[in-house]
């Protein structure tokens, strides 16, 4: 992996003065320095806002006279801001970066791909392979005894190893309602009636997708973003309580990586469909959910380890967490995905749910009392995926979380 190595404002002088002797393509006298802070970096995701009059495609590249030159692409989304991944940078170190319109691409590089297929499906790959599958419209029941109130869209159905294991199950026979990632709520209060969105067989509420209004693929990330609706059952006729939209990014990191991982971001935003607020009341689960591979049903099949070091289900139950690793065998080798959730969220570390015998784990706010969502004032909760072969590596984990929690920061310097 190649490093990034410190560079002085005296490079920012003389690239300066160099720009105003010869004739510079569009965007070569923009500079970017970058920040470690107080952390390691390793493969951090950045962003930041692009300067006026800057199109794609661009690339930032090191100093010229560097051994190990810097020259990776800068990925553009529709909000205008740049992305790119920073291969390594020691704490308390900077660099500065020059920001061009037109470079080489790297050598033996692969963009991220999305799949769009119809109903509003979404198939994320990397370097060809599967990393995980957004399930749109509703698609078909698994087995045909399931009642047909159960069938339902918005989620991601599929999660797949760095070798390809599923990871997740979909609709498990033990909690058909249950699937791989979703986000529905359970104890509510809309209008003077309770709605349950998550237990969708007791016919009170539901979780409608509505639209996949963007894919993308890319070098730095590949992504979607969608819509869904929570629609009050008891209401008579049916009314929408929640406004919900999915964002979410596979992140080109952790390839090279000697024990591979896939990382992903889900952002999600819930906004009251009307003037009337959304009470959650006090439960023990409800929010961002993850259910895990079948093979892992069972007291002794399923393992858990937390950002506090708990391994015990029933002792992390309830229990507040900056991140969870939830896990267990796969065709005989230990797979594991780690939840983290982002300092930014909602009464966070937020309260989980580790089941005490099924691979189902939770991020749920309502477990510390109750609260509401209200007309203008948007719920916001952001979380990132670490997915892996083998036991959990909690430095690892803790280090991809500090990076989430506070990534490097960004000054721009342009004309």
């Amino acid at each position: 992996m190649p490093s990034i190595r410190s560079a002085s404002f005296l490079f920012l002088l003389v690239s300066t003065a160099l720009a105003s002797l010869m004739p510079r393509a569009r965007g070569e006298d923009v500079f970017i320095r970058v920040s470690a802070g107080e952390i390691d970096r390793r493969e951090s995701i950045v962003s930041f806002p692009l300067p006026e009059g800057l199109e794609a495609p661009l690339r930032l590249v090191g100093p010229e006279n560097a051994i190990d030159r810097i020259n990776f692409p800068v990925q553009v989304d529709a909000q205008r801001r740049g992305w790119f991944v920073l291969p390594q940078l020691r704490h308390g170190a900077s660099s500065v970066l020059q920001l061009r319109a037109k470079a080489p691409a790297p050598r033996g590089a692969e963009p991220l791909q999305t799949h769009p297929t119809t109903g509003g499906k979404v198939e994320f790959l990397r370097t060809g392979r599967p990393v995980f599958v957004y399930q749109g419209q509703p698609g078909a029941m698994p087995r045909s005894d399931i009642p047909a109130i159960y069938r339902r869209g918005g989620y991601v159905g599929e999660v797949f190893s760095p070798s390809g294991k599923l990871l997740t199950d979909d609709y498990p026979p033990n909690h058909i309602h249950h699937h791989g990632i979703w986000s529905p709520w359970t104890k509510t209060e809309f209008e003077g009636r309770n709605p349950d969105f998550w237990n969708m067989g007791d016919g009170k509420g539901r979780v409608d997708f509505v639209a996949l209004d963007a894919t993308w693929s890319g070098w730095v990330h590949a992504g979607f973003r969608s819509r869904h609706q929570f629609v009050d059952m008891l209401a008579k006729p049916e009314k929408v309580a929640l406004d919900e939209t999915w964002e979410m990014r596979l992140l080109n990191v952790g390839g090279s990586e000697k024990a591979p991982v896939n990382v992903f971001d889900l952002d999600i935003t819930q906004r009251t469909a009307g003037p009337v607020p959304l009470k959650l009341l006090a439960y023990h689960y409800g929010g961002l959910g993850l259910r895990g591979a079948r093979s892992w049903n069972g007291t002794n099949a399923c393992s858990v380890l937390t950002s506090e070091g708990v391994t015990d289900r029933l002792a992390s139950d309830g229990k507040p967490a900056r991140w969870c690793w939830v896990g267990g065998d796969v065709q005989g080798v230990r797979t594991g995905i780690a939840v983290l959730g982002h300092p930014d969220n909602f009464r966070a570390p937020q309260p989980v749910r580790t089941h005490p015998s099924e691979p189902f784990f939770c991020f749920t706010p309502s477990k510390s009392g109750d609260w509401e969502i209200k007309p203008g004032q948007p719920y916001v909760a952001r979380y990132r995926f670490v997915v892996s072969d083998g036991p959990p590596d909690a430095a690892d984990i803790e280090r991809r979380w500090k990076d989430f929690a506070s990534p490097p920061k960004i000054e721009v310097s342009a004309p």
